[in-house]
């Protein structure tokens, strides 16, 4: 492998009335990209994500749901996160990490070297433009393998945290059923 410089493309969002750019990473030639490939690997087997039914597309929503009851004092929620990638703290969720890694592994070593691979991976915020060598200074990188992973820890503790918060309203009850899409988690 030759490690080189990443590039970006834009893809147009076509499913969008405005049509906006989704800029896409090709992370291929990263330096880093065959340890964010192991990173990923390893996380999935010693730290698994405790809720992982996500969705295919909308005609899976509909056919998990035809055979839920949903009564009025039920709240259904969609929720869209715009620019999901660069929007995850990156310091935050390493701390969800590590504590999940602290919960799932017996020995310190691994877990700190997993950490540091965090790290490392997630400092690869680069590519370049026009000859110019740009950074992205807040978030995950756009097309690295393990940020569909890493964002997964950030939501699903952010569902935790949150949503044990919202089912205590009064006369409202969350459906207990959280699902997402997320095409960079399916097997």
């Amino acid at each position: 492998m030759n490690p080189t410089a990443l590039t970006i493309k834009g893809l147009i969002k076509l499913q969008t009335p405005e049509q906006p750019v989704r800029p896409i990473v090709n992370w291929r030639g990263a330096p880093a990209y065959k340890l964010a490939r192991l990173f990923t690997h390893k996380i999935r087997h010693l730290a698994p994500l405790p809720n992982t039914d996500n969705l295919e597309n909308t005609t899976d929503l509909i056919t998990k749901f035809k055979n839920t009851p949903i009564l009025p004092q039920f709240t259904l929620a969609s929720l869209d996160i715009t620019n999901l990638y660069t929007n995850i703290p990156v310091t935050e969720t390493r701390d969800i990490i590590a504590k999940t890694l602290q919960e799932n592994i017996l020995n310190p070593q691994t877990h700190d070297e997993l950490i540091s691979w965090y790290d490392t991976i997630t400092k690869q915020n680069y590519f370049a433009n026009n000859k110019k060598i740009m950074i992205q200074k807040e978030g995950l990188a756009m097309g690295a393998p393990t940020s569909g992973l890493v964002a997964e820890f950030f939501l699903q503790n952010l569902e935790n945290t949150h949503l044990a918060h919202l089912t205590g309203k009064q006369n409202h009850q969350i459906l207990p059923i959280c699902r997402r899409y997320s095409a960079d988690l399916r097997p």
